[in-house]
């Protein structure tokens, strides 16, 4: 290969990393400046939480029209437009001055960005043979692992040191940098007349929306003791339902979950929705561990888990040169019990941990993240045709995404349930016939007769059953990796 091709493929895989890690960031950039919003925006706690909504919704309902998009306007155009109206909508963010503002430009972001992921992850798997995909993919991953991270270390450090507009300022030099490229680099794809079937767009917008709304307030709502969850509920199942037969039934059906039908895929996919779960699902709940109850300030919390990433980037290079030499589903295997392994070592945390065991675990966990994302990302296109590699991307993706939401809103219950019953059940041992509630007491230089001893107690209880419960959710995502390997006997081994 000449040195002006290899040029322009590092230059492309730049620029599909720059797209990726752009979008995927600003998943997660908001969530530390949401405190500040709530003031600029006069907005409440529960209100200011749907400029987070907003986002994964849009990008939720977006992302399973790629195929078509790409059909009608080819993926360079779709690219180009998808930035630009990425970095346009990030200014209107930064320029709100209203919740209902900032809400609608976040749903535009959320729509503009949604295709920018799987086109991306397209362009690498077209631009390489089947023996250097592993290397595309582990490009790709770094991208998708380094988001979710660098979210909340970016968002800490700009509006410590800035305010809460520039998190979404930042986006526009990387945006710019990011369409000249692909302007550039990227080239266009045959474009062909495809039919639409609009009815089946309708129901899969009320079914993948009410279902990510559902996934994302369900938990602040009180699941189903709530009326507007139940209402979600019904709305989801029914539209995901029409969906799926219009899908199937339609001769020119917009998605094409025919795709479907090829194993790899569809077991890839089911496999990347459980990976999203772990994977955002400690992503959610370690920053409130760390900030809330070990008081970190939000730029140590970010400095402590961006070794994950590093580690996920590490694992990602090493993988990336055995996939083509050995049994993808040997290296998936492997990654997912270093990923158990690393998040099970986090349920040993206690109130009284140093960073190093914060960071040890993390990089294990990322070990083994990086390990599975990228064998599993080759598969599930291994038998794809090039035609094909847009739509295919966008359900893979979608999957990625749905993961993500059921990830955050299942790891937000398990931490409320899980409190809330250790909290009684720790409770139940404050009485006065228990010689160590005495002996803890005289250690803070009081007693039981104390006045000030029940907010001391009701400090430490609190304290000590919200400890009890981040290690418990961490059990349980560990062992949501676990329950991924038996998918792993359904993948169909790579045809040389």
């Amino acid at each position: 290969m000449n040195a002006p091709a290899t040029s322009t493929r590092a230059l492309s895989g730049l620029a599909v990393m720059l797209t990726t890690v752009m979008v995927i960031m600003d998943m997660t950039i908001v969530n530390v400046t949401l405190p500040h919003m709530m003031g600029a925006l006069g907005a409440t706690a529960d209100q200011i939480t749907w400029v987070l909504t907003a986002y994964i919704v849009a990008e939720a309902v977006t992302i399973p029209l790629t195929g078509f998009l790409t059909a009608r306007f080819g993926r360079r155009n779709v690219m180009l437009a998808g930035i630009a109206a990425f970095v346009a909508t990030s200014a209107l963010c930064g320029q709100s001055t209203s919740l209902s503002e900032i809400v609608v430009f976040r749903l535009l972001q959320g729509i503009a960005g949604a295709p920018l992921i799987p086109l991306s992850q397209a362009v690498l798997v077209d631009g390489s043979s089947p023996q250097e995909r592993g290397k595309a993919m582990a490009i790709w991953g770094i991208g998708i692992m380094l988001g979710p991270v660098l979210g909340p270390t970016v968002g800490g450090l700009v509006t410590e040191h800035l305010n809460w507009r520039w998190v979404f300022y930042i986006n526009l030099p990387v945006g710019l940098l990011n369409l000249l490229l692909v302007a550039r680099l990227i080239a266009e794809t045959p474009r062909r007349e495809t039919g639409a079937d609009w009815l089946g767009v309708l129901c899969m917008v009320l079914g993948i929306g009410s279902l990510q709304t559902l996934l994302d307030r369900g938990n602040q709502l009180g699941w189903w003791q709530s009326d507007t969850i139940i209402l979600l509920s019904f709305t989801a199942i029914i539209g995901i339902a029409l969906f799926v037969y219009r899908a199937f039934a339609s001769d020119s059906p917009v998605v094409e979950l025919r795709l479907f039908r090829d194993r790899n895929l569809s077991v890839a996919s089911g496999m990347m929705l459980v990976f999203g779960l772990g994977l955002f699902g400690t992503i959610a709940v370690q920053p409130l561990m760390l900030e809330r109850l070990l008081n970190y300030p939000a730029e140590t919390t970010g400095l402590v888990m961006a070794p994950r990433a590093l580690g996920s980037a590490l694992s990602m290079a090493i993988v990336a040169r055995l996939t083509a030499r050995s049994d993808p589903r040997w290296l998936v295997g492997a990654g997912m019990l270093l990923a158990a392994l690393g998040t099970w070592m986090m349920s040993w945390y206690n109130l009284d941990i140093s960073p190093g065991w914060i960071i040890g675990p993390s990089i294990v966990q990322g070990l083994g993240m990086g390990a599975v994302f990228v064998p599993l990302s080759t598969m599930a296109y291994g038998s794809l045709s090039p035609r094909q590699a847009d739509a295919g991307a966008g359900l893979f993706n979608l999957a990625r995404t749905i993961g993500s939401a059921v990830g955050i809103s299942v790891a937000a219950t398990w931490y409320t349930r899980f409190g809330q019953a250790d909290w009684n059940r720790l409770g139940g041992h404050i009485n006065p016939f228990n010689p160590n509630l005495h002996h803890w007491l005289s250690g803070q230089g009081a007693t039981l007769a104390d006045p000030h001893s029940a907010v001391l107690l009701g400090h430490e209880l609190a304290r000590q059953s919200s400890m009890l419960a981040f290690t418990q959710v961490f059990q349980w995502i560990a062992i949501s990796f676990l329950a991924m390997t038996p998918l792993l006997l359904l993948l169909r081994k790579r045809q040389n």
